[in-house]
Protein backbone atom coordinates (compact mmCIF):
# COMPACT_ATOMS: atom_id res chain seq x y z
CA UNK A 1 0.00 0.00 0.00
CA UNK A 2 0.74 3.94 0.07
CA UNK A 3 -0.53 7.31 -0.22
CA UNK A 4 -2.68 7.74 -3.41
CA UNK A 5 -5.21 10.43 -4.69
CA UNK A 6 -8.99 8.76 -5.27
CA UNK A 7 -8.28 8.73 -9.37
CA UNK A 8 -4.57 7.24 -9.11
CA UNK A 9 -6.28 4.70 -6.64
CA UNK A 10 -9.21 3.51 -9.26
CA UNK A 11 -6.74 3.56 -12.50
CA UNK A 12 -4.38 1.54 -11.06
CA UNK A 13 -6.60 -1.21 -10.22
CA UNK A 14 -8.64 -0.71 -13.80
CA UNK A 15 -11.99 0.48 -12.24
CA UNK A 16 -11.62 3.33 -14.70
CA UNK A 17 -9.86 4.23 -17.81
CA UNK A 18 -7.19 6.94 -18.40
CA UNK A 19 -9.46 8.81 -20.90
CA UNK A 20 -12.26 9.16 -18.65
CA UNK A 21 -10.15 10.02 -15.46
CA UNK A 22 -8.64 12.72 -17.51
CA UNK A 23 -12.23 13.91 -18.82
CA UNK A 24 -13.50 14.10 -15.10
CA UNK A 25 -10.21 16.50 -14.13
CA UNK A 26 -10.50 18.56 -17.02
CA UNK A 27 -14.59 19.03 -15.67
CA UNK A 28 -13.40 19.91 -12.25
CA UNK A 29 -10.45 22.34 -13.69
CA UNK A 30 -13.44 24.36 -15.39
CA UNK A 31 -16.02 23.88 -12.40
CA UNK A 32 -13.66 23.93 -9.32
CA UNK A 33 -12.55 27.79 -9.81
CA UNK A 34 -10.31 29.53 -7.38
CA UNK A 35 -11.41 32.43 -4.86
CA UNK A 36 -10.03 35.02 -6.98
CA UNK A 37 -11.50 33.44 -10.49
CA UNK A 38 -14.92 33.05 -8.62
CA UNK A 39 -14.85 36.64 -7.75
CA UNK A 40 -13.90 37.88 -11.13
CA UNK A 41 -16.85 36.10 -12.41
CA UNK A 42 -19.42 37.56 -10.07
CA UNK A 43 -18.18 40.69 -11.08
CA UNK A 44 -16.50 41.44 -7.40
CA UNK A 45 -12.71 41.90 -8.75
CA UNK A 46 -10.84 42.87 -11.68
CA UNK A 47 -7.40 41.30 -12.46
CA UNK A 48 -5.54 43.98 -11.15
CA UNK A 49 -7.12 43.35 -7.85
CA UNK A 50 -6.49 39.68 -8.12
CA UNK A 51 -2.61 40.63 -8.34
CA UNK A 52 -2.60 43.07 -5.65
CA UNK A 53 -3.89 40.41 -3.52
CA UNK A 54 -1.59 37.38 -4.91
CA UNK A 55 1.63 40.09 -4.43
CA UNK A 56 0.63 40.29 -0.43
CA UNK A 57 -0.08 36.49 0.21
CA UNK A 58 3.40 36.53 -0.76
CA UNK A 59 4.34 38.25 2.44
CA UNK A 60 1.68 37.13 4.84
CA UNK A 61 -0.03 33.81 5.42
CA UNK A 62 -3.67 34.57 4.64
CA UNK A 63 -6.65 33.61 2.32
CA UNK A 64 -7.32 35.13 -0.12
CA UNK A 65 -11.00 36.52 0.87
CA UNK A 66 -8.87 37.42 4.23
CA UNK A 67 -6.25 39.48 2.10
CA UNK A 68 -9.07 40.84 -0.17
CA UNK A 69 -10.95 42.20 2.67
CA UNK A 70 -7.87 43.58 4.68
CA UNK A 71 -7.12 45.98 1.09
CA UNK A 72 -10.75 47.24 0.98
CA UNK A 73 -11.01 45.24 -2.33
CA UNK A 74 -14.10 43.31 -1.38
CA UNK A 75 -16.66 43.78 1.30
CA UNK A 76 -18.03 40.79 3.74
CA UNK A 77 -20.67 40.38 1.94
CA UNK A 78 -18.66 39.52 -1.45
CA UNK A 79 -16.57 37.00 0.73
CA UNK A 80 -18.90 35.34 1.96
CA UNK A 81 -21.16 35.09 -1.48
CA UNK A 82 -17.82 33.83 -3.25
CA UNK A 83 -17.43 31.24 -0.36
CA UNK A 84 -20.92 30.29 -0.58
CA UNK A 85 -20.99 29.35 -4.21
CA UNK A 86 -17.71 27.39 -4.45
CA UNK A 87 -18.77 25.55 -1.50
CA UNK A 88 -21.92 25.01 -3.33
CA UNK A 89 -20.46 24.56 -6.73
CA UNK A 90 -17.31 22.24 -5.49
CA UNK A 91 -17.11 19.01 -8.07
CA UNK A 92 -15.29 16.06 -6.34
CA UNK A 93 -13.70 13.95 -8.81
CA UNK A 94 -16.12 10.98 -7.89
CA UNK A 95 -18.91 13.30 -8.62
CA UNK A 96 -17.26 14.42 -11.73
CA UNK A 97 -16.37 10.37 -13.03
CA UNK A 98 -20.22 9.96 -12.68
CA UNK A 99 -20.63 13.17 -14.55
CA UNK A 100 -18.43 11.65 -17.48
CA UNK A 101 -20.02 8.15 -17.38
CA UNK A 102 -16.95 6.27 -15.85
CA UNK A 103 -18.95 5.07 -12.77
CA UNK A 104 -22.33 4.49 -11.75
CA UNK A 105 -23.69 5.46 -7.75
CA UNK A 106 -23.54 2.00 -6.56
CA UNK A 107 -19.78 1.40 -8.12
CA UNK A 108 -19.06 4.95 -6.96
CA UNK A 109 -19.89 4.67 -3.05
CA UNK A 110 -18.18 0.89 -3.35
CA UNK A 111 -15.11 2.54 -4.62
CA UNK A 112 -14.78 5.18 -1.93
CA UNK A 113 -15.39 3.06 1.36
CA UNK A 114 -12.75 0.97 0.08
CA UNK A 115 -10.17 3.94 -0.97
CA UNK A 116 -10.92 5.25 2.47
CA UNK A 117 -10.13 1.53 4.00
CA UNK A 118 -6.98 1.21 1.51
CA UNK A 119 -5.68 4.97 2.87
CA UNK A 120 -6.63 5.14 6.43
CA UNK A 121 -3.12 4.35 7.70
CA UNK A 122 -1.68 7.27 5.84
CA UNK A 123 -3.88 9.45 6.81
CA UNK A 124 -2.20 12.58 8.86
CA UNK A 125 -4.46 14.53 11.33
CA UNK A 126 -1.91 16.90 12.77
CA UNK A 127 2.48 17.80 11.76
CA UNK A 128 4.55 16.25 14.02
CA UNK A 129 8.33 15.78 14.63
CA UNK A 130 9.54 13.09 16.60
CA UNK A 131 9.89 13.64 20.53
CA UNK A 132 13.45 15.26 21.54
CA UNK A 133 14.16 17.50 18.40
CA UNK A 134 15.27 21.23 19.57
CA UNK A 135 12.38 23.93 18.41
CA UNK A 136 9.88 21.67 17.12
CA UNK A 137 7.04 24.11 16.70
CA UNK A 138 8.96 26.04 14.66
CA UNK A 139 9.59 23.14 11.78
CA UNK A 140 6.03 22.24 12.54
CA UNK A 141 4.87 25.63 11.39
CA UNK A 142 7.48 25.19 8.58
CA UNK A 143 6.08 21.84 6.75
CA UNK A 144 2.44 23.32 7.63
CA UNK A 145 3.18 26.68 5.24
CA UNK A 146 5.28 24.62 2.74
CA UNK A 147 2.15 21.98 2.71
CA UNK A 148 -0.14 25.33 1.84
CA UNK A 149 2.05 27.21 -0.44
CA UNK A 150 2.44 24.13 -3.04
CA UNK A 151 -1.88 24.69 -3.25
CA UNK A 152 -1.84 28.64 -3.50
CA UNK A 153 1.48 29.05 -5.47
CA UNK A 154 1.70 25.71 -7.66
CA UNK A 155 -1.62 24.96 -7.69
CA UNK A 156 -0.71 21.13 -6.84
CA UNK A 157 -3.42 19.35 -4.53
CA UNK A 158 -0.94 17.41 -1.83
CA UNK A 159 -1.65 14.40 0.41
CA UNK A 160 1.51 14.40 3.48
CA UNK A 161 3.30 11.87 5.04
CA UNK A 162 4.29 11.61 9.00
CA UNK A 163 8.22 12.99 9.29
CA UNK A 164 10.72 10.43 9.85
CA UNK A 165 14.69 11.30 9.70
CA UNK A 166 17.07 10.62 7.40
CA UNK A 167 20.87 10.38 7.01
CA UNK A 168 20.51 12.09 3.52
CA UNK A 169 17.97 13.84 1.10
CA UNK A 170 17.75 12.01 -1.85
CA UNK A 171 18.11 13.51 -5.33
CA UNK A 172 15.90 15.25 -7.53
CA UNK A 173 15.55 17.73 -10.35
CA UNK A 174 16.02 20.38 -7.78
CA UNK A 175 16.86 21.62 -4.66
CA UNK A 176 16.08 24.81 -2.75
CA UNK A 177 17.25 25.61 0.48
CA UNK A 178 17.51 28.32 3.02
CA UNK A 179 19.76 28.70 6.18
CA UNK A 180 17.53 29.47 9.52
CA UNK A 181 19.84 30.59 12.79
CA UNK A 182 18.55 32.32 15.83
CA UNK A 183 17.03 30.86 18.86
CA UNK A 184 16.92 27.35 16.83
CA UNK A 185 18.82 26.63 13.79
CA UNK A 186 18.54 24.26 10.77
CA UNK A 187 18.56 24.27 6.99
CA UNK A 188 15.57 24.17 5.14
CA UNK A 189 15.50 22.02 2.25
CA UNK A 190 12.57 21.89 -0.88
CA UNK A 191 13.34 18.89 -3.44
CA UNK A 192 11.17 19.25 -6.27
CA UNK A 193 11.19 17.42 -9.33
CA UNK A 194 10.77 18.98 -12.74
CA UNK A 195 7.72 19.35 -13.25
CA UNK A 196 6.70 20.38 -9.88
CA UNK A 197 9.60 23.03 -10.83
CA UNK A 198 7.37 24.23 -13.59
CA UNK A 199 3.87 23.90 -11.75
CA UNK A 200 5.58 26.85 -9.18
CA UNK A 201 7.32 28.62 -12.27
CA UNK A 202 3.94 28.95 -14.40
CA UNK A 203 2.16 30.33 -11.24
CA UNK A 204 5.02 32.56 -9.91
CA UNK A 205 5.20 34.37 -13.50
CA UNK A 206 1.87 33.87 -14.40
CA UNK A 207 2.95 31.87 -17.70
CA UNK A 208 0.55 29.38 -19.03
CA UNK A 209 4.06 27.85 -20.72
CA UNK A 210 7.44 27.98 -19.37
CA UNK A 211 8.57 24.46 -21.31
CA UNK A 212 10.99 26.89 -23.36
CA UNK A 213 12.55 29.11 -20.37
CA UNK A 214 15.70 29.20 -19.20
CA UNK A 215 17.14 26.87 -16.06
CA UNK A 216 17.50 29.96 -14.27
CA UNK A 217 14.06 31.28 -14.54
CA UNK A 218 12.91 27.73 -12.77
CA UNK A 219 15.59 27.86 -10.30
CA UNK A 220 14.95 31.36 -8.97
CA UNK A 221 10.76 30.50 -9.40
CA UNK A 222 11.52 27.98 -6.88
CA UNK A 223 13.68 29.66 -4.80
CA UNK A 224 11.15 32.39 -4.39
CA UNK A 225 9.20 29.88 -3.25
CA UNK A 226 11.12 28.56 -0.19
CA UNK A 227 11.71 32.66 0.26
CA UNK A 228 7.94 32.96 0.40
CA UNK A 229 7.78 29.90 2.72
CA UNK A 230 10.66 30.62 5.03
CA UNK A 231 9.40 34.55 5.42
CA UNK A 232 6.49 33.78 6.05
CA UNK A 233 7.73 31.02 9.15
CA UNK A 234 9.71 33.42 10.38
CA UNK A 235 6.92 35.82 11.26
CA UNK A 236 5.15 32.79 12.98
CA UNK A 237 8.02 31.61 14.54
CA UNK A 238 8.27 35.23 16.16
CA UNK A 239 5.07 34.77 17.67
CA UNK A 240 5.28 31.29 19.27
CA UNK A 241 8.40 33.20 20.97
CA UNK A 242 11.48 32.29 18.67
CA UNK A 243 13.87 34.54 16.61
CA UNK A 244 14.68 33.42 13.54
CA UNK A 245 16.84 34.92 10.63
CA UNK A 246 17.31 34.16 7.17
CA UNK A 247 19.62 33.92 5.16
CA UNK A 248 19.33 33.97 0.76
CA UNK A 249 18.05 31.14 -0.85
CA UNK A 250 20.61 28.66 -2.65
CA UNK A 251 19.38 25.85 -5.59
CA UNK A 252 21.34 22.81 -5.98
CA UNK A 253 21.46 20.53 -8.89
CA UNK A 254 22.56 17.14 -7.13
CA UNK A 255 21.72 14.38 -9.69
CA UNK A 256 20.77 10.87 -8.01
CA UNK A 257 23.45 11.26 -5.56
CA UNK A 258 21.26 13.68 -3.24
CA UNK A 259 22.18 15.64 0.03
CA UNK A 260 23.83 13.94 2.90
CA UNK A 261 23.19 14.98 6.66
CA UNK A 262 26.23 16.73 7.99
CA UNK A 263 27.93 15.01 11.32
CA UNK A 264 26.13 15.98 14.48
CA UNK A 265 22.66 17.37 12.95
CA UNK A 266 18.92 15.99 12.79
CA UNK A 267 17.72 15.08 9.50
CA UNK A 268 13.77 15.33 9.45
CA UNK A 269 11.96 14.43 5.67
CA UNK A 270 8.28 15.61 5.52
CA UNK A 271 7.05 13.60 2.48
CA UNK A 272 4.68 15.24 0.16
CA UNK A 273 2.39 13.45 -2.46
CA UNK A 274 1.22 15.41 -5.73
CA UNK A 275 -0.70 14.00 -8.73
CA UNK A 276 0.71 13.33 -12.08
CA UNK A 277 3.52 10.97 -10.15
CA UNK A 278 5.58 13.81 -9.33
CA UNK A 279 7.93 13.93 -6.60
CA UNK A 280 8.57 16.69 -3.93
CA UNK A 281 9.76 16.67 -0.63
CA UNK A 282 10.63 19.00 2.42
CA UNK A 283 13.67 18.41 4.64
CA UNK A 284 14.77 19.64 7.35
CA UNK A 285 18.99 19.78 8.66
CA UNK A 286 18.67 20.45 12.30
CA UNK A 287 21.47 22.02 14.72
CA UNK A 288 20.94 20.18 18.09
Amino acid sequence: MAVKFFGQYLLERGLVSREKLLEAIELQKTTNLKFGEMALEMGFLREAGIERVHQAQRAEDLRFGDVALRLGLMSEAQVEQVLTRQENSYLYIGKALLEVGALSEEQLEKHLEDFRQDQAPFVLDAVTVPTGVPGAQVWEVLADLTYKMLTRIASLPYKASPCRTIDRLEGNAVIAAMELHGSVSAKYLFSASEGVQKAIARTMWREDEVEEGPQEILDDSVMEYVNIVCGNAAGKAAQLGFKVQIAPPEVYHPGEEGISVPPGQIGLLFPIHVVNDERVEMALFVEP
